[in-house]
């Protein structure tokens, strides 16, 4: 019995320093385990270094002269936002849902794991929020393998216990909102919170706040645009664990909860959202802006990663107006030119043979998509030109949002070409600031931009630049009158090919008329008669004084405006006769940071002298001429009587002093109106992709009603908008102003007609008043 006792307890004896054995064994091995990976034999860990600064690949910001966001640079669109500017309920709701013992653990919830272990993961994860963090910072998803998935445990929760180390409680917590990714372009918590809600995190309600930390659980699962229902209970599954951590009340869940899920979609794609050409000629501009400022570690700038704040000049309420007014304006109006296509064979081409509107549908074809990518397959052309035939599902853009629909590619061609375009630019004269930038109508479907990027004829917007010139070299003015009449220049003269008697657009001569009354009535032969005096070559200088950078013939039909200028160039012409002749660049970036708030970029404001200040504001005079009695009065009046209130959003009634120019091209392909206040000067044009498409009549196609109309609107909105100090007062008069300008006495000395030579001999044909 002694020595069955005595193997007994020498059996427990071994199986004692056996499990000891074990156990020491086991927890060295755990413990090598862990300093094995903490020096990175299982791969790299983050260094110090990485651990103070994981803030890595976040969006640059265009930020808005009022402050607001209005677009975004990213490969990730993320924004940081610190700890002080989350709502507390967004906190409390992360906290009760994902970590309800985040405030008393140091990175690991042994319970939790404990838990997790014994359940083998059926009660839940064990991971904490800073593990979370851990495994979004530095090694994203885990690997289902399981030896590679307990390493990369480890490494988390090593990573967890440095960074609870390295940070606050509060710091972790916005870490983690600000790297969390929500789906539909929306990483981090300010992204999210304006792409679903349209607002910033401070400004969530609970029901939203519970809404985003719902979603973490699973983002594509509970994605709010596809699951509506699904996201409304998982909400309220939040809203229960803040009720059992004390967080909320009973009551308040339940007035919470029983409310519809309500968002405000905001997606913060390159092609969505506004400003979307201006934010596209930025992005060109930036790009090379990269090429010339590098870091101070001589590095280039990333806008994609590195968290710039760009400052631009744009105002987002000016912006929103300005392309409500385009949309409102251009959508009616594309029902008076739908009308007008009906009965055309070959729409939405206006008089054009078959060969130029099969080289317009080739060109097409040749610049589309589907040409590139059957072309990057080797398909041949007969091939590719045969599927422009074939009817294929697509979606299409309308006035009224996207439609789903079949039609062939050739089709869909003549349908976009179809739609009015417009492009609109608002600038201050004194500054150079551009303040609103309407590119297009859509620019996930019309990509090219009408304001920077397109030229077109400028028709009659052009002749106050000879108008300009003749007051400057003549020391004419606005009160000096001249005959309209019939006229001609001969061949040879100017440089002229062949003889050129220009007309007025209603085919009437005036008489003896003040150059006031002349541009105001737009009459083409006294433009003619004053660039005959000046000579083409001084108009072409003056233009080119005043911004302009296109290439201009120097010929005297320029008078009429057979010249393309682009949109910001017309704009900022005016901008120098408000600026009392002074030329401003057009500016559209305040400044720059970088994801620290220190200062990268301020560029300086470019300007130079063009008139002195009596010239500039004896054109002012002219120009106001034309919204107090000539094609831009409507401005002015309620619309009765004209016909168009249809498509025009009559009435606009304004009494403040408008200086501004309509102008039309040849075929009505082309609509203008630039219109100015002492502050604000603004451009529209409006016309369709090709110049062949275009309204049959100058009834509908004449700046005055498809451009005008934009700008009206627009400036309604400003002026309702007291908050933009959109001015209403007089353009500031020189101090001793030696141009008479104020014409109240029209007495015009009676001219003998006949004695008039009308092929534009050196005739004295002014007087002065």
């Amino acid at each position: 019995m002694a020595k069955k006792q005595g193997f007994f307890q020498r059996d427990v004896a071994y199986y004692k320093r056996g499990f000891w054995k074990v156990f020491f064994y086991t927890l060295g091995g755990v413990a090598l385990f862990f300093l094995l990976a903490s020096w990175g034999v299982f791969g790299s860990m983050p260094s110090f270094e990485e651990l103070e600064n994981p803030e890595s690949n976040l969006a640059t910001e265009i930020i808005s002269s009022d402050g607001v966001t209005i677009g975004k640079f990213y490969n990730e669109n993320r924004t940081m936002i610190k700890y002080n500017a989350l709502p507390q309920h967004l906190v409390k709701a992360l906290v009760a849902t994902e970590d309800e013992r985040f405030y008393e653990h140091s990175g690991i919830d042994g319970r939790g794991t404990t838990r997790a272990l014994m359940s083998l993961g059926t009660s839940g994860g064990a991971s904490t929020i800073t593990q979370q963090l851990a495994k979004l910072l530095f090694h994203g998803e885990g690997s289902r393998f399981l030896p590679l998935r307990i390493i990369q445990k480890a490494k988390e929760w090593i990573i967890a216990i440095r960074l609870e180390r390295q940070y606050t409680k509060n710091e972790i917590i916005a870490m983690y909102l600000n790297k969390a990714d929500f789906v539909n372009t929306a990483v981090g918590i300010r992204s999210a919170a304006k792409v679903y809600f349209n607002k910033e995190p401070k400004d969530l309600t609970l029901e939203e706040s519970a809404t985003l930390v719902g979603m973490l659980k699973n983002p594509s699962l509970f994605n709010p645009i596809r699951r509506a229902e699904k996201v409304r209970l998982r909400r309220n599954t939040v809203l229960g664990q803040m009720v059992k951590n004390n967080f909320i009340t009973e009551a308040q869940k339940t007035a919470s909860e029983n409310k519809p899920l309500v968002l405000d979609f905001h997606p913060e794609s390159h092609k969505e959202g506004i400003a979307t050409y201006f934010r596209e000629y930025l992005r060109e501009f930036m790009k090379k802006w990269t090429k010339d400022n590098k870091k101070p570690d001589g590095t280039d700038y990333d806008i994609y990663s590195d968290g710039l704040k760009i400052y631009v000049t744009l105002d987002s309420r000016m912006q929103e107006y300005a392309e409500d007014a385009v949309h409102k304006h251009l959508s009616n109006l594309q029902i008076e030119f739908n009308n007008q296509q009906k009965d055309n064979k070959n729409k939405p081409f206006v008089r054009i043979s078959k060969e130029e509107t099969d080289k317009i549908m080739m060109s097409a074809m040749k610049n589309s998509d589907r040409w590139k990518q059957m072309s990057a397959q080797d398909k041949s052309e007969e091939d590719i030109i045969k599927s422009f035939s074939i009817p294929t599902k697509m979606t299409v853009f309308t006035w009224k949002g996207e439609r789903d629909t079949t039609m062939t590619p050739t089709d869909s061609i003549r349908y976009y070409k179809s739609f009015l375009q417009a492009g609109m630019m608002a600038m201050e004269p004194k500054t150079g600031n551009i303040k609103a930038w309407v590119g297009g109508v859509n620019y996930k479907y019309f990509q090219y931009d009408h304001v920077g990027q397109g030229a077109r004829q400028v028709g009659s917007t052009f002749k106050p630049f000879v108008y300009a010139t003749a007051i400057e070299q003549l020391n004419y003015s606005p009160c000096d009158s001249i005959l309209d009449s019939p006229f001609t220049i001969p061949k040879g003269r100017h440089h002229v090919t062949e003889t050129w008697t220009p007309n007025n657009s209603d085919r009437q001569f005036r008489g003896m008329v003040t150059l006031k009354k002349a541009l105001a009535y737009s009459i083409n032969t006294v433009s003619a008669k004053l660039i005959d005096k000046v000579g083409p070559e001084a108009v072409i200088e003056m233009t080119h004084k005043l911004g302009v950078k296109s290439e201009i013939p120097a010929q005297p039909s320029i008078a009429l405006g057979a010249v393309e200028i682009t949109v910001m160039d017309m704009v900022a012409a005016y901008s120098t006769f408000a600026n009392q002749g002074v030329y401003m660049k057009p500016q559209f970036i305040s400044h720059i940071e970088d994801k620290n708030g220190s200062l990268i970029y301020e560029p300086m404001p470019e300007s130079r002298d063009v008139l002195n200040k009596d010239i500039a504001f004896a054109v002012i005079r002219l120009l106001e001429g034309v919204t107090e009695s000539g094609s831009g009065v409507r401005l002015r009046t309620q619309g009765g009587g004209y016909g168009y209130e249809r498509v025009t959003g009559y009435p606009y009634v304004f009494n403040n002093p408008i200086a501004g120019k309509t102008g039309t091209s040849q075929n009505q392909s082309d609509g203008w109106f630039v219109g100015m206040v002492p502050n604000l000067a603004t451009g529209v044009w409006v016309g369709c992709e090709d110049r062949s498409a275009r309204f049959k009549s100058i009834t509908y196609g004449q700046g005055a009603v498809a451009a005008l109309p934009i700008w009206g609107m627009f400036m309604k909105s400003c002026y309702n908008d007291t908050a933009l100090d959109v001015s209403k007062k007089d353009f500031e008069r020189p101090a001793n102003l030696a141009i008479k300008v104020d014409c109240w006495e029209r007495q015009v000395k009676e001219v003998d007609s006949t004695a008039i030579d009308s092929t534009a001999q050196d005739t004295d044909e002014f007087m002065i008043q």
